[in-house]
């Protein structure tokens, strides 16, 4: 499904494969403040092969690394570092991950913009992830072992959201809380869950449990 908005984006948006224009990208420095950690900032630690989609201007090939503290896409041009400008109209494909800078809202009408990496589209909702970090600064974490110091650590969360009209929902991946989620079709759920074996860590598991709820609601609505 993705591969689809990828080829429509491509399609609709003049084709110049060249450098990125300096209109989408800003200068910035490079943070340091977590050299020595046990853990990385970054998605990927080096630059990787990526497709830049602006609907307006076309599509441009770069090396590119997402930036997990600052939530942006980085690229280095003659050593000088550089973030793509966060706006909706600029998707970026590094490796498997599609990216879209979004301004949703949750349900309190909060504004919770940033990246987030779609990971299924459908007529009536769409499921994305977003990549954060928890940090433990050195005073605060254990010694490790066969080390005489204590060293930072810094640990990938993901986080998976149903979106449908701009709103989205954390999408839980524990059983009794996705349940909770998904109360008014708990016991068809559960005996799905039983009979599929579904792993909710497992992000393939997590989509096909949504897509079950979704299914039971439209058949729901037919009568």
């Amino acid at each position: 499904m993705k591969k689809t908005i990828l080829f429509s984006l491509l399609i609709s948006t003049p084709i110049v494969f060249a450098q990125l224009p300096e209109s989408l990208i800003t200068p910035i420095e490079k943070i340091k403040k977590f050299e020595g950690y046990d853990g990385y900032i970054y998605k990927n630690m080096s630059y990787k092969d990526s497709k830049v989609i602006n609907e307006k201007i076309g599509t441009f090939s770069s090396k590119l690394k997402y930036n997990i503290y600052t939530d942006a896409i980085e690229l280095s041009i003659d050593s000088q570092l550089y973030e793509l400008k966060k706006t909706p109209e600029t998707h970026v494909v590094i490796k498997n991950d599609y990216y879209y800078y979004c301004n949703f809202k949750d349900q309190l009408d909060r504004i919770k913009s940033g990246y987030y990496v779609l990971v299924e589209l459908t007529n009536n909702y769409r499921i994305y992830k977003k990549y954060t970090l928890k940090i433990d600064d050195p005073e605060k974490s254990k010694i490790i072992k066969n080390s005489s110091s204590n060293a930072g650590t810094i640990k990938l969360i993901k986080t998976y959201y149903l979106e449908k009209n701009g709103i989205i929902n954390i999408l839980p991946t524990d059983k009794k809380t996705i349940l909770i989620t998904f109360s008014d079709k708990k016991k068809e759920l559960e005996k799905y869950m039983k009979k599929e074996k579904i792993r909710l860590k497992k992000e393939e598991d997590l989509m096909k449990l949504v897509a079950k709820y979704n299914a039971l609601k439209n058949m729901e609505s037919r009568f």
